[in-house]
């Protein structure tokens, strides 16, 4: 398993974290300062894949608290359908998420940017100093940040993990309310929890029979969390795992009928004690109804499958619940035979920066 860059991938995250953190709190105070400045009304959290992934996140994390409405916007519907998100008077502060920063949709959005809102602020997070996202400036005199993770999170490998995790982080840094002290402390915790359901992921990999097919749900963040989680073993099994993700109360209605034999359905259980007994109830069903081996629960509660020793929001948590699939992903995927670092190795159908779509100039309508 050491051999593949994914797994020192995942296994990097407390570390990278850790860090990472002590470079970005010089500078929380002052991006904070310029998003509050950048004349938006509005924030758009916008990226590819995963990366759009994020948005859902952020938003149900940090709404709450935000002074300015928030947005999720995948790169892939904005590029596709700008029409449908152009509204007089509304003045976006642009969010964009790449791992690479070089994705066709990536650019696609810059182009949209500098064509239909060329007074929208810009933030720009990515993993890649030398990439699009990180270098190309606006064509109109619009403002813009640049964020640069870690060179260690810039993945090698197809599946993005530790990059995931850590632009999480920074957005929850820049956009949350906490002072740089406690986004400190919070990274301390999660970063020694971590390693915690690091380790207790392996241990589980070595129990599990590999499954069939899986299942994601969870409540608020942990929703979207659940989204990546299906991602991931979806992509690492070249497809080979069918997964399926939903909120926990949702599953309800038509998607558990993917459960049959051999499914596993892995339930993230909230911090959040209204959100958690939703959760906890809809495991106790499936297990009433398909056997107690079908269920998974993982969170911060004693008689959780896998216990997270952490208390913090749902939001800083995520970055946690997803290691588990992660790792797992990663087990399954050497056990089916293939490459971990590339399961679609030889196919020629996926690649780790998705290219060949065609971009056509948004004013041809």
């Amino acid at each position: 398993m050491s051999n593949w860059a994914t797994t020192r991938e995942i296994k990097a995250q407390p570390q990278i974290w850790t860090s990472w953190a002590q470079e970005l709190r010089a500078s929380i105070d002052d991006l904070r300062e310029w998003v509050a400045n950048s004349g938006a009304t509005e924030i758009w959290f916008c990226g590819a894949g995963s990366s759009s992934y994020l948005g859902d996140i952020l938003c149900r994390a940090l709404h709450v608290t935000s002074v300015l409405p928030m947005r999720a916007i995948p790169s892939t519907d904005l590029v596709s359908a700008p029409e449908t998100f152009k509204r007089t008077g509304v003045i976006p502060l642009v969010v964009s998420f790449g791992r690479s920063g070089n994705s066709t949709e990536t650019i696609g959005t810059l182009d949209l940017l500098d064509a239909l809102f060329p007074a929208a602020p810009r933030l720009n997070i990515t993993c890649n100093k030398d990439s699009t996202l990180a270098t190309r400036q606006p064509a109109s005199k619009a403002s813009q940040r640049v964020v640069v993770l870690p060179e260690a999170c810039h993945d090698s490998g197809f599946a993005m993990t530790s990059s995931f995790t850590t632009m999480i982080l920074t957005a929850m840094a820049v956009f949350g309310q906490e002072t740089p002290e406690e986004f400190t402390a919070n990274i301390h915790e999660v970063s020694e929890a971590a390693t915690g359901v690091l380790a207790e992921a392996e241990q589980l990999a070595d129990k599990l029979d590999r499954p069939q097919r899986a299942v994601f749900v969870g409540s608020g963040p942990l929703t979207f969390v659940a989204r990546e989680s299906a991602l991931k073993v979806l992509e690492l099994s070249a497809g080979k795992i069918p997964s399926i993700w939903d909120s926990s109360l949702g599953f309800r209605h038509g998607p558990k009928s993917f459960v049959e034999d051999q499914t596993m359905v892995f339930v993230f259980l909230s911090n959040t004690l209204h959100s958690r007994r939703y959760d906890e109830d809809l495991a106790e069903e499936v297990k009433a109804q398909f056997g107690e081996r079908t269920v998974l629960t993982i969170g911060n509660t004693e008689d959780a499958d896998v216990h997270i020793p952490c208390k913090l929001s749902d939001g800083w948590m995520s970055v946690l619940h997803v290691l588990i699939a992660q790792w797992l992903g990663v087990v399954w995927s050497n056990q089916l035979g293939l490459n971990v670092d590339n399961p679609f190795e030889g196919q020629g159908t996926l690649t780790r920066v998705v290219s060949g779509v065609k971009l056509y100039d948004v004013k041809e309508g």
